[in-house]
C-alpha cells in the first residue's frame, strides 16, 4: 500500500521571503522541508507552455515530488452559456495538457455557479459538460490525467459532497477533490469525517476512496460557507487535520493532500505529514 502524499498548493509566505521567485526552485525547497508534493495554480489560466512544463516534471521527479494542477477557477459546468460550456472544457483540457508534459496524473476542477437552475438541473448539465471534458481528452491521448472535481465552499455554488460523487461516477478515472475546508463551512462545522469518507466509499468504492485527492485548510465561514482560508495557528474555526488523517490511516489511503492554508501553506503541509508519520509509527 502506498503512502499520503503532503505539500502546499502555489507559494508561500516563507518561500516568498527567501526570494524563490521560480517554480523549479520552488520546487526544490519545498522537497527541502520534507514534503512529497505539490499543486501547480493555474487557477487565473493556464500560462504554462510545453518546454517550461517539462523542465518542471524533470525537476519534480528527481525532487520525488507528485505534482498536481489546479484548473482554471472561471470554470463553468452548469453555465446556462452553451459558449461558457465550450470554454470550460477547453480548460479542462488546457490544464490536462500542461499536466501531461509535467508528468502530473491530476487535474482540479471547481464546478462553478448554479446558473440560475434547481441543484439537480446544474448537476445534470455540468454532467453532461465533463461527459464532453472526458471524452475531448480521451480523444487527444490524454485520458490518463484524472479529472477531480472539487468539493466548494460556499452554500450557493454547485460542488457539495453529493454532487461531487456524482459527477465521479460519469467514469471510473475521476476522482473526488474533497476539501475538508470547504465541507465544513457547507456544514456549519458539524462535518464528520467518518461519515464523510464512508459516503465516498459507498458511491466510488474502496480504491477511489483511497487515491482520491484531498485540500486542506481551516476556513471562517458564515450562514453562507466559506468566508476566507486560515492558518493552523486559528483556534476559533476547523476543522482539525487530526482526526482526518487518523482516518486515513486506518482505512489505508494513499491520497495527495494539499493544504491551502493562508500564506503558511508549506509549513502547515509539514505539520499535517510528521503527524502522519508518527501516528502510521504507532499504529503499525
Amino acid at each position: 500500500m502506498g503512502k499520503a502524499l503532503f505539500g502546499p498548493a502555489g507559494s508561500c509566505e516563507r518561500s516568498a521571503a527567501e526570494k524563490i521567485k521560480s517554480t523549479e526552485k520552488l520546487i526544490e525547497w519545498i522537497a527541502a522541508q520534507g514534503l512529497t508534493a505539490f499543486e501547480y495554480q493555474c487557477g487565473r489560466g493556464v500560462m504554462v507552455k510545453e518546454p517550461k512544463g517539462v523542465i518542471l516534471g524533470q525537476k519534480a521527479r528527481k525532487c520525488n515530488i507528485k505534482l498536481s494542477i489546479h484548473a482554471p477557477y472561471y470554470i463553468s459546468l452548469a453555465s446556462p452559456e452553451e459558449e461558457k460550456r465550450l470554454n470550460s472544457i477547453n480548460y479542462i483540457f488546457q490544464s490536462a495538457q500542461a499536466a501531461d508534459w509535467m508528468g502530473a496524473d491530476r487535474i482540479v476542477v471547481h464546478p462553478g455557479g448554479l446558473g440560475k437552475k434547481s441543484r439537480e438541473e446544474a448537476t445534470a448539465l455540468a454532467k453532461q459538460t465533463l461527459a464532453a471534458a472526458q471524452h475531448y481528452l480521451d480523444e487527444h491521448s490524454l485520458g490518463h490525467i484524472h479529472i477531480c472535481p472539487e468539493v466548494m465552499g460556499k452554500i450557493n455554488q454547485l460542488g457539495d459532497l453529493g454532487e461531487v460523487l456524482e459527477f465521479c461516477t460519469l467514469d471510473e478515472r475521476m476522482l473526488p477533490c474533497v476539501d475538508f475546508g470547504h465541507l465544513n463551512s457547507r456544514m456549519q462545522g458539524t462535518m464528520d469525517y467518518g461519515k464523510a469518507l464512508d459516503a465516498i466509499e459507498n458511491k466510488l468504492g474502496i480504491d477511489r476512496l483511497r487515491s482520491m485527492h484531498i485540500h486542506f485548510s481551516k476556513i471562517e465561514y458564515t450562514s453562507g460557507g466559506e468566508k476566507r482560508h486560515l492558518t493552523f495557528a486559528d483556534q476559533i474555526y476547523g476543522p482539525q487535520f487530526e482526526p482526518l488523517i487518523d482516518e486515513m490511516i486506518r482505512r489505508g489511503m494513499h491520497s495527495t493532500v494539499i493544504c491551502e492554508s493562508a500564506g503558511t501553506q508549506t509549513d502547515d503541509s509539514v505539520v499535517m505529514m510528521n503527524y502522519y508519520i508518527e501516528r502510521s509509527r504507532s499504529l503499525a
